[in-house]
């Protein structure tokens, strides 16, 4: 079954002046947020990046994809706690996103440490956004077992 969801982005004035906004339209569990080219490059952290929205669908996707692998080995998680950092930067193609670095914690009853990093790894390898950003950005992931 496919699932299509949906966002919607304005923008008024040129690149480094101007501004918009940005909204899930699917859902509305948020409405125009504000988005600039300082907020990209760090210079207004007052706003959301097209970078930010990405990490969080990233660290989502990652969490579901990882509590399921390690649900499927036998060692359903207590709780996951996943971070994503990506980072922009400029390149030969211009403004590019070239890593995403995941950091995952878990406490997972049952599992072994490298059970567990075995599972990060096929979560950082298997889930849809990871699998959308194989072979241009730079993926990798750090599993911290908590018990």
């Amino acid at each position: 079954m496919a699932a299509t969801t949906r966002a919607e982005a304005t923008w008024s004035g040129d690149l480094l002046k101007g501004g918009g906004r940005v909204t899930a339209a699917t859902t509305r569990v948020f409405v125009d947020l504000p988005i600039s080219w300082e907020s990209r490059i760090g210079e207004n952290q007052a706003m959301t990046t097209p970078e930010e929205l990405l990490a969080a669908s990233h660290a989502a996707c990652y969490a579901m994809a990882c509590s399921n692998i390690l649900a499927k080995a036998g060692t359903p998680p207590a709780s996951l706690s996943v971070s994503v950092d990506v980072t922009a930067d400029t390149t030969s193609a211009g403004w590019t996103v070239t890593s995403a670095h995941i950091t995952v914690r878990g406490d997972v009853p049952g599992a072994t440490e490298e059970s567990f990093r075995t599972a990060a790894e096929a979560a950082k390898d298997g889930c849809p956004i990871s699998r959308a950003l194989a072979g241009n950005v730079e993926l990798s992931v750090e599993a911290i077992h908590a018990g």
